[in-house]
């Protein structure tokens, strides 16, 4: 089974129909599909083999959709890099998957020992390859699942394991979570997430059911106005951020938005205030989803019922949803089982058999069931901070800034934000009482990692809690 194919079959009746519209530019099924076969062959050419993994750092784009289409179609193994991480952060990931290639748009990356891959009447942008050469074999497990995703949250390698995902997996996952979305061919999909931390379940099920995508993330917010008005959309998959800023234009009226049928809100907890806001704007209801990157899509909230706002659903036909050591108020640990779960963890190895508990995932979240089956989630056991949807581990960022000269320790968290969901916010225990300049810090710290992960406050403080063993207190 390969999930180009079940593509590339799925719409053979819709050749003609377009695909992806970005800016002024756009691309029908049959021009992707021979778009995707084309990059194939120069990739094929350049060494690219099944089970090779191929890691992808490209802005959101049409070439972004036919690279990923074309590696999958090789039996290839996609491990997307997003163009935000630094050059370090790049490399680790790399060491970690041991990947065998890097396919890049020209620009975003060092240039060096890579070539050109050939690509004749196929893009406006210029893809390079560089061949890292024999990497460490994998466990031999990873040859039988026939895998074709190494998925990583928006962490770096030192807390993420790396989700593998077969062909079978992904092809179970959308069709799951179309039991909740119910993508057509009529539909015109408004995207304003990153593909590379929201592709699997998204991208490639609209594309199963040859629905039309708007790229609206690389101008927002003209673009997305654009998608609304101009291409008529009918879906909208984004974050409370973009939905507040929805709420804001005044040059969108709920007549713009009329042809939306559904708007779905993920990535991070939807705030009451933006809720309330676009549905004030709009007259339409926000629908909270809950995703997890090793589970898939397994809640969204279709209620139209007010008493269900603060909640992410119902679990949908295919999954089922178990609350764990439950307190006195009914809030415990959340089990999910269901279609599409995770293959393995790359690294370090670890297969589904040894992740599940009796084919249940432990999400690390904790949440409540109300009446009829409503999860809500309360809150998390993972010291995970959500900013606008980006997942920072705040021990990757207290390694950085520790390693900062006059630094003795320090302690990253997440501060409650209206908008943002989470702010990072870090103490720091010096070595000295001669201080130290933040400012010098903060620029150390955007040389070292992404710019959404950079606490946006440092607090100088004479110690940080510690429980008995000695580790800081979460």
């Amino acid at each position: 089974m390969n999930i180009f194919q079940t593509i590339k079959h799925e719409t053979a009746d819709f050749s003609n129909k377009t695909a992806v519209i970005d800016g002024e530019r756009s691309i029908s099924y049959e021009q992707l599909i021979s778009s995707a076969e084309l990059l194939a062959a120069s990739l094929k050419k350049a060494g690219v083999g099944p089970y090779d993994r191929v890691a992808l750092r490209c802005k959101d784009s049409i070439e972004y959709i036919e690279a990923s289409l074309a590696v999958l179609s090789l039996s290839a193994v996609m491990v997307p890099v997003a163009v935000e991480h630094t050059e370090e952060e790049v490399n680790g990931i790399l060491e970690s998957i041991a990947v065998h290639y890097l396919v890049f748009e020209k620009g975003p990356y060092d240039n060096a020992g890579s070539d050109s891959l050939d690509l004749i009447n196929f893009s406006q942008k210029e893809f390079r390859i560089l061949n890292r050469g024999q990497q460490k074999e994998p466990d031999a497990e990873y040859y039988k699942i026939n895998p074709a995703f190494i998925r990583f949250s928006s962490g770096t390698t030192g807390a993420s394991k790396g989700v593998v995902l077969s062909h079978e997996a992904i092809l179970d996952r959308t069709s799951a979570a179309d039991k909740g979305l119910r993508i057509t061919q009529d539909d015109t999909v408004l995207w304003v997430l990153s593909m590379s931390f929201h592709f699997v379940v998204t991208i490639l099920l609209f594309l199963r059911r040859a629905a039309t995508i708007v790229l609206c993330s690389n101008l927002f917010p003209e673009s997305l106005i654009a998608g609304i008005s101009r291409h008529k959309g009918t879906f909208i998959y984004a974050s409370p951020f973009h939905y507040n800023a929805l709420a804001h234009m005044e040059s969108l009226s709920a007549e713009s938005l009329q042809n939306i049928r559904l708007a779905v809100s993920t990535a991070m907890k939807l705030p009451e205030n933006i809720a309330q806001g676009f549905r004030e704007k709009s007259g339409i209801e926000l629908s909270e989803a809950y995703g997890i990157i090793e589970v898939g899509l397994p809640f969204i909230n279709l209620s139209p019922d007010e008493s269900k706002r603060s909640s992410v659903g119902k679990s949908l036909p295919d999954y089922e949803v178990e609350i764990v050591n439950r307190d006195k108020d009914g809030v415990g640990q959340i089990y999910i089982k269901g279609e599409g779960m995770l293959d393995a963890y790359y690294s370090p190895w670890q297969n589904r058999e040894g992740i599940l508990k009796n084919g249940w995932f432990d999400t690390g979240d904790l949440g409540r069931l109300g009446p009829g089956g409503y999860l809500t989630i309360v809150g998390r056991e993972k010291d995970v901070i959500n900013f606008a949807g980006m997942k920072i581990f705040a021990q990757e960022v207290e390694t950085v800034i520790n390693n900062f000269p006059g630094v003795r320790e320090s302690y990253v968290y997440g501060e409650d934000h209206a908008i943002y969901g989470q702010l990072p916010m870090a103490k720091i225990v010096l070595q000295d009482v001669a201080g130290l300049s933040t400012d010098d810090l903060k620029k150390f710290c955007y040389r070292k990692l992404a710019q959404y992960k950079v606490p946006k406050g440092f607090e100088t403080v004479d110690s940080i809690p510690k429980t008995a063993s000695g580790k800081i207190k979460r």
